[in-house]
């Protein structure tokens, strides 16, 4: 009986005892086992695992892609430990030379042995000292990607760590089963929340709005943050032109007719910094400052001099303390020197005491 597509024709005697190809002579696999006898190779198809340079052809190598296919013969050449090493030897049909490729087991590879090289691309290389990886491939693998126990040994951890944190999984499923048992309550807290956050951000939109209206800006302004708050709070705002010129006034009277001259400084002007600098012109300044006052506050020619205090409108109004006596106390020993006169109802500013020296009309 024929069998379907077998092409060989086996006699009924022969029936279920040897098979076509036996009575034939020939192999199951047809002309690609032609050299299994004689050299052990057996023809298959081989596709090409990567882009190689064929150098054979001449003058110029030709690459050959990756993903083209040969009819190449395979043939067992050695063992690594109890794995076989094959290689594959292939005819490039544009300059007819032979190209082999063998297995590499123990680096899990392909190595082209003869007629060809691989076209580096850089997945291999190592960097050297002061290169600097600017490939994907080129950067540090997981070790689990080139070792397949690793990955074995990466699931066996994550297996064993779900058996320990099985407790963990559990207990946070009843706690959020407990937080959300009342699921009306938890949707009125939130919706709580939210109005009150709703109603912080519309007064800050209406303050905004107002602010741009007063300043007639048309920019965005930005919610105000704690850096703004301590720039805000470091900004210093000089004097009013009317205090400026009383405190100039003041300052050109109470200073010396003949100045002394300030002590030179020991450190020579190019070994002086510019913060050394600003620190003695501080101290000269805080030295002039500590020195007229003091001559203000002895001086009885100057006592007019002091700084005016001012009434507020909280302060009640006293009557006029007799000459040479203090506001706010019984019957003392008058001093010239520091005794001011009490405020008039009608003025809101302290009038300074008459000097010692008293000029008449008849003097």
């Amino acid at each position: 009986m024929q069998g379907f597509n077998m092409g060989r024709y086996v006699p009924p005697d022969q029936e279920g005892v040897s098979t076509g190809n036996q009575i034939a002579g020939k192999h199951p696999l047809g002309a690609r086992a032609r050299h299994l006898h004689t050299t052990g190779a057996l023809v298959v198809r081989f596709e090409m695992p990567f882009a190689i340079w064929c150098t054979n052809c001449k003058p110029h190598p030709i690459i050959i892609g990756q993903g083209v296919r040969f009819n190449a013969e395979k043939k067992n050449i050695g063992y690594y430990h109890s794995t076989p090493i094959y290689s594959f030897r292939m005819k490039h049909t544009v300059c007819g030379g032979t190209i082999e490729i063998k297995t590499d087991p123990q680096h899990t590879a392909y190595v082209v042995s003869e007629g060809g090289q691989k076209r580096d691309t850089g997945e291999n290389k190592e960097l050297q000292p002061g290169e600097i990886a600017i490939k994907p491939f080129a950067r540090d693998i997981d070790p689990a990607e080139k070792d397949p126990f690793s990955k074995l040994e990466g699931k066996m951890e994550d297996k064993n760590r779900a058996k320990t944190e099985a407790d963990r999984i559990l207990e946070l499923q009843a706690r959020q089963k407990r937080d959300w048992e009342d699921p009306y309550e938890k949707s009125k807290q939130l919706r709580k929340k939210f109005r009150g956050e709703r109603k912080g951000l519309e007064n800050a939109q209406a303050k905004g709005d107002a602010l741009k209206d007063k300043m007639s800006l048309d920019i965005e302004i930005l919610d105000e943050t704690e850096e703004d708050r301590q720039k805000a709070s470091m900004v210093e705002f000089g004097e009013s032109s009317a205090t400026a010129a009383q405190r100039a006034a003041r300052m050109s009277l109470l200073q010396p007719m003949f100045e002394e001259p300030e002590e030179k400084r020991k450190t020579p002007p190019w070994k002086r910094t510019r913060q050394s600098d600003l620190i003695a012109s501080r101290k000269a300044a805080f030295r002039r400052e500590v020195v007229a006052n003091t001559r203000a506050r002895f001086d009885p020619f100057l006592q007019g001099l002091k700084k005016k205090k001012t009434v507020t409108s909280s302060t009640p109004a006293r009557r006029n303390a007799p000459s040479g006596t203090k506001l706010g106390s019984s019957a003392t020993a008058p001093n010239p020197a520091s005794s001011t006169a009490a405020p008039n109802p009608a003025s809101s500013t302290m009038t300074p005491n008459p000097a010692l020296v008293i000029y008449s009309d008849s003097d």
